[in-house]
């Protein structure tokens, strides 16, 4: 009985370091102190990120960064078995958070659910919303793209984008919009209960893939991203109401383009299909 107890108590130990060593890698990725950088064309603005810190020097000096054009030009079409994603999302409790620079829906990493690209297995952390959108399409920028965050036991990132243009309201952001507008110029956090991510509509036979990185500080590389070639729909006011809630400078939170490089982008011809649960 109390070797049992003994080999209890280590396995929960081991559960709860590991889960916090994850977490914390996880939370390290993105800032969300807002105060230390903006949108706008001054001291803190996108073109001088790379240089307030010496941990964001990436931001200046990468050679893969995001956003990017994805321009036809450049694509390369590759069949689904190359760049397959599935995904397995399942509801769990959520926090909505007005970071200053966005509004950001959070699950605990790991309870939500992951999807899984070329084998590896990404657990979905967070989403957020960026207007106007970051990347483009043959040079066309949209009215918001919504990014879902997501991280493998290694610490290696996989982030899901998709593109909206005016018209329906978006139906996923319509749940949340009261819980947005009530936080508006606030550094508030809801905790919402139970939110299905799976609600949130990525599939279409069409995506991008390129490699990249965070679209914030420390504009870390080595992302793997994947666009769904499909734009959907957002209301004039839901994108209105994203503003708003925001800090000012950052009402328009887009990172400009970056270089390309000699990066390829792949085109797959496939979907983005669901797993198990």
């Amino acid at each position: 009985m109390k070797m049992y107890q003994t080999k209890s108590t280590f396995f929960l130990l081991f559960v709860i370091i590991f889960s916090y060593s994850f977490i914390r890698s996880v939370t390290a990725q993105e800032v969300e102190d807002e105060s230390e950088f903006d949108y706008q064309k001054g001291n803190k603005g996108p073109h001088r990120w790379g240089e307030i810190k010496k941990e964001w020097s990436a931001c200046k000096k990468g050679g893969m960064q995001s956003p990017i054009d994805l321009s036809n030009q450049r694509v390369k079409i590759i069949p689904n078995k190359l760049g397959k994603v599935t995904k397995s999302y399942k509801p769990s409790n959520a926090t909505l958070k007005n970071r200053g620079h966005d509004i950001s829906l959070q699950w605990d990493i790991g309870k939500a659910g992951s999807i899984k690209i070329n084998g590896t297995e990404y657990f979905l952390h967070q989403c957020h919303w960026h207007s106007p959108s970051e990347h483009t399409i043959n040079n066309r920028s949209y009215d918001m793209e919504l990014h879902m965050v997501h991280m493998s036991k290694d610490n290696k990132l996989a982030v899901i984008g998709v593109l909206y243009k005016l018209g329906c309201h978006n139906v996923f952001l319509s749940k949340l919009m009261s819980h947005i507008t009530s936080m508006a110029d606030t550094h508030e956090e809801k905790h919402l209960g139970m939110i299905d991510p799976s609600q949130i509509k990525l599939g279409h036979k069409k995506y991008y893939r390129y490699m990249g990185s965070l679209t914030v500080p420390p504009c870390t590389e080595g992302v793997i991203w994947t666009i769904s070639k499909k734009v959907r729909t957002v209301s004039r006011e839901q994108v209105k109401q994203l503003r708003v809630a925001v800090h000012d400078y950052a009402e328009q939170n887009a990172r400009p383009l970056q270089p390309i490089h000699s990066r390829d982008i792949h085109l797959v011809d496939g979907v983005i299909s669901k797993g198990k649960n």
